[in-house]
């Protein structure tokens, strides 16, 4: 498994533990209390490494490359899935994911960002960023959805939607912003679930849900620690600082009422139990859908309108002449 930064000390630790585990089985030096005990300390280090993490500490887990993926989740928390192509305008952008899918009795329609497992699936995933196409695709998919009353699962893991100039000639913020006025008016329910990053409008592209929940470790920011650096600061250096400022985890979006609930991730990350995670997505889907599904649409898109309408907080202030 891939090492971040911060697990320096606990993968040295558990390369140790496992060479004095070899040595006594030809020559026993260590009693077995004395191996439990290491067993033990090794337990602390990890609970108190991943119970102090910094913000860019918990970012770097977001984006580890064994992290699972949107592919993933849909093969494991849902039983059928049949995937739709093609946005019926230009072509198949391979960075979404849409299609019709089940959890036992409950019909879904699901649109995934995708990036990739390994260098040939991110080329082809477009690293998971879409192309206006993708979020054409994602609205067609909705919009069946909302004809059969269908609820709606968005996963969300996105650097941002691509930026390059083919995007932006065929309409990449547009789509987008099309995207955001169909979904806030969609006749049925929408629950999304941020998986990884989310990031800016490409996350929000998907993204106007009645239900939000995150991941323990996923992020959704207006732009990535990164480049609020490098804007504000003229310093890449100081995305540590950006990081803390933007207030990106479920925990500030939680408080800041823009995120409804959080997924506790295994020590250390999602991809070191994703069977836990999975079985974690797949509970909290089936718990959250069925208050949706039995409000009215008056009901629904009101509470949708109010959930967007109270985001956000202005201060009136006079200032003294």
């Amino acid at each position: 498994m891939s090492m971040l930064e911060h697990e320096k000390q606990i993968f040295e630790y558990e390369k140790t533990l496992k060479q004095l585990k070899e040595q006594n089985k030809h020559n026993t030096i260590w009693s077995d209390d004395e191996i439990i005990k290491l067993e033990q300390k090794l337990e602390e280090l990890k609970r108190k490494t991943y119970n102090t993490l910094s913000s860019l500490e918990r970012i770097a887990i977001c984006r580890h490359p064994e992290r699972p993926k949107a592919l993933e989740y849909i093969r494991h928390v849902f039983d059928v899935f049949e995937e739709i192509h093609g946005d019926r305008l230009y072509r198949e952008d391979h960075a979404i994911i849409a299609g019709l899918a089940q959890v036992g009795d409950q019909k879904f329609v699901v649109i995934a960002q995708e990036k990739g497992s390994d260098t040939e699936s991110r080329l082809y995933r477009n690293f998971g960023m879409p192309y206006p196409e993708g979020y054409r695709k994602a609205m067609r998919a909705m919009r069946l959805a909302e004809k059969f009353q269908i609820p709606v699962v968005t996963l969300i893991d996105t650097p941002g939607a691509f930026p390059g100039l083919e995007a932006e000639e065929r309409g990449q913020g547009w789509a987008i912003a099309q995207n955001l006025i169909d979904m806030a008016r969609l006749n049925t329910p929408i629950i999304s679930f941020l998986i990884g990053e989310g990031c800016s409008g490409g996350a929000l592209g998907i993204g106007v849900s009645d239900e939000i929940v995150m991941l323990e470790h996923a992020y959704y920011s207006v732009i990535s620690p990164e480049g609020c650096a490098s804007i504000l600061w003229k310093d890449a250096v100081a995305k540590d600082l950006a990081a803390q400022a933007l207030k990106l985890h479920p925990e500030d979006l939680i408080e800041l009422n823009i995120v409804d609930e959080m997924i506790k991730e295994p020590l250390g990350g999602a991809h070191y139990d994703p069977k836990e995670v999975y079985a974690k997505v797949r509970e909290m889907l089936i718990r959250r859908v069925k208050p949706l599904m039995k409000k009215s649409k008056e009901e629904l898109l009101e509470e949708r309108y109010q959930k967007y309408r109270k985001i956000g907080k202005f201060v009136e202030q006079e200032i003294g002449s």
